[in-house]
């Protein structure tokens, strides 16, 4: 089985553990980056509620740009309020992406990466599978990161106190559909970042060792394709990200359905109608900010615990 995705067979493959402990491993590295990024996953969702389905110039705007924006959070919500919601994106983080590296890394041990676009199809597939199991963890998360004083409010607030409360409101309210409402467009945006992540991190890991611009066990190697890799993400995957945030933080009917989109196309088309195409990137600056050391991040400790467990499991071979 290979390492960290590569985008060449004729790459040696140094590292090699089983898909249970990438799932560990994975999941481990994902939640250990939330805990530095969450705060710009606070801002990045009060930016794209922020004008909901009006036209720009006709909103007030109590959020404008990353430093502004966080000076706002902190002095409506406190310190602590730049981490709202942090134990649910802790649980998406960990089920999600145990979910994605196991998968993916079946797709490594099954060879299925040596096929030409298989290593975008993986990471797509592996994507998609964790976006769905994760689904409820960051519905819970969106809306509370958006809760906030009624002056700075953006979008609909949803007045959940803690993770697990609103976890059994929903369920109570709603049921198990209730869960998954807004899965069809969580879905595509972890796809698409997924493939984006992986086949560019990839491609970007052996292009950075080819080059011998460092050495090829040095753990920066990974640190400069993960850098890379971010940029291919945040461009890949901001507008699916902007539509997310809307349908999970949209308000309910008492059928449970959405009160302002239908779905993934009509929220893509009620937003490029209202607001313009430009606001399928809003929020963009944070949420390079946010998913570029994320990435970062997340495939720097993957890459670093999966060499530490290789050389545990082999020493004194």
């Amino acid at each position: 089985m290979e390492s960290p995705p590569v985008a060449s067979p004729a790459v040696p493959v140094p590292v090699s553990v089983s898909p249970a402990m990438d799932l560990v491993l994975g999941a481990s590295a994902c939640c250990l980056a939330c805990v530095f990024t969450n705060p710009l996953e606070v801002v990045k969702t009060r930016l794209q509620l922020q004008g909901e389905l009006q036209a720009r110039g006709t909103y007030s705007r109590p959020y404008r740009g990353l430093l502004r924006s966080v000076v706002t959070v902190a002095r409506a919500d406190g310190l602590w309020g730049l981490q709202k919601g942090l134990g649910a994106a802790l649980l998406y983080q960990g089920v999600m992406n145990g979910v994605r590296f196991y998968c993916y890394s079946l797709a490594l041990e099954a060879g299925l990466t040596q096929y030409h676009g298989g290593t975008v199809a993986a990471g797509a597939l592996a994507g998609a599978l964790g976006a769905f199991v994760g689904s409820p963890a960051y519905l819970v998360k969106t809306q509370l990161q958006a809760k906030t004083a009624a002056p700075l409010a953006v979008g609909h607030q949803h007045q959940h106190q803690t993770a697990l409360g609103a976890l059994e409101t929903i369920w109570r309210q709603q049921g198990i559909p209730g869960l998954w409402r807004g899965v069809g467009g969580a879905v595509p945006r972890v796809m698409v970042g997924s493939a984006a992540q992986l086949a560019t991190f990839a491609s970007a890991k052996t292009w950075v060792q080819d080059h011998e611009w460092l050495r090829k066990d040095s753990w920066l190697v990974a640190l400069a394709a993960g850098m890379i890799s971010s940029v291919a993400v945040v461009i890949a995957m901001t507008p699916f990200d902007v539509v997310s945030t809307r349908l999970y933080n949209q308000p309910v009917g008492p059928t449970g359905k959405g009160q302002l989109y239908r779905g993934v196309l009509d929220c893509l088309v009620k937003i490029i109608q209202a607001e313009g195409p430009q606001a399928l990137y809003k929020g963009l600056g944070p949420s390079y900010l946010r998913l570029g050391p994320h990435t970062i991040l997340s495939l720097l400790f993957w890459d670093e615990l999966r060499n530490i467990i290789y050389r545990f499991q082999h020493q004194g071979a």
